[in-house]
Formats: structure tokens, C-alpha cells, sequence
């Protein structure tokens, strides 16, 4: 008898692995493979938990990468059902992480079960890494993995991260590429005083608007192919003051880039830093700092013949053509790319991290029978 899709979802949503908890997630999963035949390996480092499942030895091999861990529930009491029940309403599957990403999961191993039934033996190798450490920080599950793949000489031929891609049905959208992501935060300190006496202050208030507004008045680029323009959006703007008669000493702004391969990390950090220069701030008796983290340059799949084969397969399960697609935010598909080409399809993104987070069940069943279509071909 094939696995069924939700109830190994249902399993998995009835885990609070809220990140970076695995909360039995992973052993589920593990079990689950062992039975038919994965070699089974758990790759922690400090508190997150990773494991890579895999299943042959020869190439060419096929990785299924994802995430247990899901975003907190938030307030419980403005769901309409448990968020870690699992429970299923007029044919929809609800709970925290259905969408982002368990549903993909219970699918991928749903698929496993259907290809492997069809076809005991094959020629190459199968394996799933799974991670919980996918919605905090990033930096001890799928990265970490990566490096140590890198270490050892594991060699993945494509890789599938189970992301959820689709706008309104399953197979509408495919990810090819990702783009990259920049935070910064910018403060400027100046002289604190009294607001009746402007003149005798340095109020960084002032010169923190005007280095904003320098950066949103000149577009970054105009975009390129299968990219839009990047974008930067201001996140926040903080002086901490809690009165209303004194000018302050300091002001903060934080703000985010999301850019095409027409810029690197590095190349940001530098124009950043020319604009803020360009202001001559210390000219005028402020100083500045500028924190700038990235999580990530921008990146496209060059593997033709992989995409047409995952869009082939697609339209042959759903009966859509995929768009590529390289919107949206980050994943592990970022770390992935340094080994491997990779690719992103999942579930329909539209209630992911949302309260009553829910998808449709024949939505998971048309990805099941969409990972068992791109197993087939790759495998043939």
C-alpha cells in the first residue's frame, strides 16, 4: 500500500517543532526511510538538528532538500483550529508549517514510497536533507551541511528544494533562481539639546532622512532577464525618544536589499558606504556607523536541461506550464547552489506563516504526483 501524503503530513504537523526544535520530526522521517532502505545519517551542529537520508551510492543523485522547523503559532487563540493538531475542514488541511513547508515533505516521501514501489531497483542514488534551521537563522542546518558535504567529497548531481512556489495552483510556478538578500542598519550620532534651541544641537534626525531618501531616489538597476529590478525597503526608523521637547542624540534606520546578479554583496557594501561618504557627515559634526549583513548573493539555475525536465514533468502531473520564476525571498536553495544546480517547487505560498495556515489536500496530492513524475524522468 502507498503512503499517504496527509497523514504523513498530519504526523508531521502534530510536532511543535517551532525552529530550531526537531520535536521527533526528524525521527519520524528517518523511520520512515530506514524502512525502505535509506542509510540514515544526522549531521547536528549545537542546537539544530540535520539529517540526510540517502539511498544508492552511484550517480547520478537526486536531493530533495527542506525544513522542519516552522514560524511560532503566535496568538492560539485567533486560530480557528489547533495549529499543531493537523485537523482537515472542508477538504483543507490546516496548521502551522502545512504550507512552509511539512506539506512538501509528506509529499516528497509520499512519492519516494510510489517510485520506489515501481521501481525497486534504479540506477543512481536518492537522498532528502532536511534541516531545522530553516526559519531562524540559517547558519548550523542546510549551510553547515553544505560544508561539510564539501569536506567529505559528497557529490549531488540536482537538487529540489521543496519551498512553497506556487502563486494560485500546484505546477503554476517553478524557482530557478533566487535573489540576494542584504540587511543594514545605518546610525547616525549628532548632539543632543533642547527643541526650542535647534542651534545648539547636532540633530541626527536630519541627515538620516536625507541618506534615505539619496538611496531610494536612484534605482539600483533595471533588471535583467528572469530578474526584476532590485529593491530596497526601509524597515524601520528609530530614535528612541520619549519626549517630545529634546532633540536627540541618535537615530537608526534599518533596511533591507533584495538584488539581481547585477550586484554582489560586496558591491553593496561598497555603494553604501560611498553614499553615506558622499554626505559628508563628519563635515558637519556627525559620525556614522553602518552594519550590513548578507545572507546571500543572488543566483540562477544554468542547468537547461534540468529545468525542462522538472517543467516537463509538471505539466505532465498537472496538466499546467510552469512559470520560472525567480521571485520571493531566500532559502536553502542559497546554500545549495555552491554544490549543485538546484531547483524550487512546492505548495502554493499563499497562507504561508499566516494565522489558520492551510492548503487544499488534493493540492498536496497533485504535488505527490508531481515529485513522482520528476523521479521517473530523472531516473529513466
Amino acid at each position: 500500500m502507498i503512503a499517504d501524503p496527509i497523514l504523513i503530513t498530519q504526523k508531521l504537523l502534530q510536532c511543535p517543532s517551532v525552529t530550531p526544535l526537531e520535536v521527533g520530526t526528524l525521527d519520524l522521517i528517518a523511520n520512515f526511510l530506514s524502512i525502505r532502505g535509506f542509510s540514515i545519517e544526522r549531521l547536528d551542529s549545537r542546537d539544530v538538528s540535520n539529517l540526510y537520508a540517502r539511498l544508492g551510492t552511484s550517480s547520478p543523485h537526486f536531493c530533495f532538500v527542506g525544513h522542519t522547523d516552522v514560524v511560532p503559532s503566535g496568538d492560539v487563540a485567533r486560530w480557528s483550529v489547533d495549529p499543531f493538531k493537523g485537523e482537515i475542514r472542508d477538504g483543507k488541511l490546516y496548521g502551522r508549517g502545512t504550507v512552509d513547508m511539512k506539506g512538501g515533505i509528506g509529499a516528497f516521501m509520499a512519492a519516494v514510497d510510489a517510485y520506489l514501489l515501481k521501481t525497486p531497483k534504479f540506477d543512481g542514488s536518492l537522498s532528502l536533507l532536511l534541516t531545522t534551521d530553516e526559519e531562524g537563522p540559517a547558519v548550523d542546518g542546510v549551510r553547515y551541511v553544505v560544508e561539510q558535504f564539501k569536506l567529505r567529497g559528497e557529490k549531488i548531481d540536482a537538487c529540489l528544494v521543496g519551498e512553497p512556489t506556487n502563486i494560485a495552483k500546484v505546477g503554476d510556478t517553478v524557482k530557478v533562481g533566487r535573489r540576494g538578500s542584504l540587511n543594514a542598519t545605518i546610525t547616525i550620532q549628532g548632539k543632543a539639546g533642547h527643541a526650542a534651541y535647534p542651534h545648539l544641537a547636532k540633530n541626527p534626525i536630519l541627515p538620516l532622512l536625507e541618506y534615505l531618501q539619496d538611496l531610494l531616489s536612484r534605482p539600483l538597476d533595471d533588471g535583467i532577464k528572469h530578474f526584476d529590478p532590485s529593491n530596497l525597503a526601509v524597515t524601520s526608523i528609530d530614535v528612541g525618544n520619549p519626549t517630545t521637547n529634546v532633540i536627540p542624540f541618535e537615530a537608526t534606520a534599518k533596511f533591507n536589499i533584495r538584488f539581481n546578479p547585477t550586484h554582489t554583496l560586496e558591491s553593496l557594501q561598497h555603494y553604501l558606504h560611498k553614499t553615506a561618504e558622499r554626505h559628508n557627515l563628519s563635515a558637519m559634526g556627525f559620525t556614522y556607523t553602518l552594519d550590513i549583513q548578507g545572507s546571500g548573493n543572488a543566483f540562477l539555475c544554468e542547468d537547461k536541461a534540468l529545468q525542462n525536465l522538472i517543467s516537463q514533468a509538471i505539466s505532465t502531473a498537472t496538466g499546467l506550464t510552469p512559470t520560472l520564476s525567480t521571485s520571493g525571498g531566500t532559502s536553502d536553495a542559497r546554500f545549495m547552489k555552491d554544490i549543485c544546480p538546484v531547483i524550487e517547487f512546492g505548495l502554493v505560498n499563499t497562507t504561508a506563516h499566516q494565522v489558520d495556515e492551510h492548503i487544499s489536500v488534493e493540492e498536496i496530492h497533485r504535488l505527490t504526483r508531481a515529485y513522482q513524475e520528476i523521479l521517473e524522468r530523472y531516473f529513466n
